[in-house]
């Protein structure tokens, strides 16, 4: 999972409510055509398609996007490994550890923020 060790690596995310594909892109260090992959291969991940088809992504699905790319490229899973990781993982208590991990990637943010209101 995306830990806050990380996110030195990957831009912050904006404080906007839809995204554009080539802003995920660089927000999360993938190429539109893999975005596009995913969508097929991750149920999850359903952006918002508005006129012309056109994909608009919200700050869940960046950070689920973060998620898939941490399974894949740092934790070295297959596309079906992230795939089963994602739709199954539980923790102890039977939540979903996704959302775990939004409250803890969000919380990280804001940490960051604050630390710079305070300078």
């Amino acid at each position: 999972m995306l830990e806050p060790s990380n996110n030195n690596e990957l831009p912050p995310i904006p404080g906007k409510r839809y995204f554009t594909i080539g802003e995920v892109a660089e927000l999360c260090a993938v190429k539109p055509h893999v975005l596009r992959y995913w969508e097929q291969e991750f149920p999850q991940l359903k952006p918002v398609k508005r006129r012309g088809n056109r994909r608009y992504y919200q700050h869940k699905d960046v950070l689920m996007i973060r998620q898939i790319r941490t399974l894949l490229y740092e934790d070295g899973f297959t596309i079906g490994g992230a795939r089963q990781r994602m739709s199954g993982q539980q923790d102890d208590d039977g939540s979903n550890g996704f959302k775990r991990h939004l409250v803890r990637q969000l919380r990280s943010e804001l940490e960051e923020v604050l630390a710079i209101l305070k300078s």
